[in-house]
């Protein structure tokens, strides 16, 4: 009932905001462009699309945690990964699909952009949906009892709306609230576990000083309290991006290695403000 209800909400909303656009943007404004250089900030999805008949290959990966020399500062340790390509259907809709490492993840995410912020402010921000549906591939036994499995135990579900706004020419911001919703979750006892259906918020940045060269930052919190007695832990990471018209190469540091935004915002067990950072990086190429 919850997903049939939110499903109802968002396809309102989403209509309304369009008939707004048509309403408030006259033909002549402009449109702003490059709010943000590719279609991920670092782990979250901004309000860019690719354009119509654009193919973007992403390679994602994350080092395991600093710890010293030994492991030469997380290189050496485990390390997660993820492949995917996003396909631009028009000049605001796009639908990709991806793989993970870690917990065999299959993605399929789609993204509509609902508005555009204009040069004359007629319309001061950016809007985009964007969501996935992820499929876990791990063995049966780690979704509970053999009894009680079912395969649609192995799905999860990732909603959000983003909120853009390019401040300057060189400073852009955005804050994205999401619905996340798990079919399984680990139960440890009664009264102790995670819970299936969870609430998010999601902030960040880029702030360009050089050409091609911006620094970029994501603050991510989970807005659910768990039925644990140890709750995960906010995200955060700042790195540096290089982009280039087909390229773009994103280096940072974060607390958290799981890619797939509903693990990260529900799982991170990673406290930054006790040093628990990993090094990892980003390359899209725009064909």
């Amino acid at each position: 009932m919850e997903k049939i209800f939110l499903s109802l909400l968002l396809s309102a909303v989403m209509a309304t905001l369009s008939g707004q656009e048509e309403s408030q943007t006259s033909p002549e404004s402009k449109p702003v462009r490059f709010t943000f250089g590719t279609s991920r900030l670092i782990d979250n999805h901004t309000v860019a699309t690719p354009y119509k008949g654009g193919l973007e290959f992403e390679i994602h990966h994350r080092f395991s945690l600093i710890e010293n020399y030994h492991n030469l500062f997380g290189i050496y340790g485990a390390a997660n990964t993820r492949l995917g390509l996003s396909y631009g259907i028009t000049d605001r809709i796009m639908v990709g699909a991806g793989t993970t490492k870690d917990y065999k993840l299959q993605d399929i995410q789609w993204k509509y952009l609902v508005l555009r912020q204009t040069e004359d402010n007629s319309m001061p921000v950016s809007l985009s949906y964007y969501g996935n549906m992820v499929i876990d591939l791990r063995e049966d036994a780690a979704f509970g009892p053999e009894a009680s499995y079912r395969h649609i135990h192995r799905l999860s579900y990732f909603t959000q709306f983003i909120v853009a706004r390019k401040m300057t020419e060189k400073i852009s911001l955005q804050v994205a609230p999401s619905v996340i919703y798990f079919n399984s979750v680990p139960r440890y006892n009664n009264t102790e576990g995670y819970k299936n259906f969870n609430l998010g918020l999601s902030a960040g940045g880029r702030v360009n000083f050089f050409r091609d060269h911006s620094l970029i930052f994501e603050y991510d919190q989970l807005l659910t309290r768990q039925e644990l007695d140890v709750q995960p832990k906010p995200n955060l990471s700042f790195g540096w991006e290089i982009g280039t018209a087909t390229h773009t190469f994103q280096l940072f540091f974060a607390n958290y290695s799981q890619i797939i935004n509903q693990r990260n915002l529900v799982y991170n067990e990673n406290n930054f403000a006790k040093g628990d950072y990993l090094a990892g990086f980003n390359i899209t190429v725009r064909f």
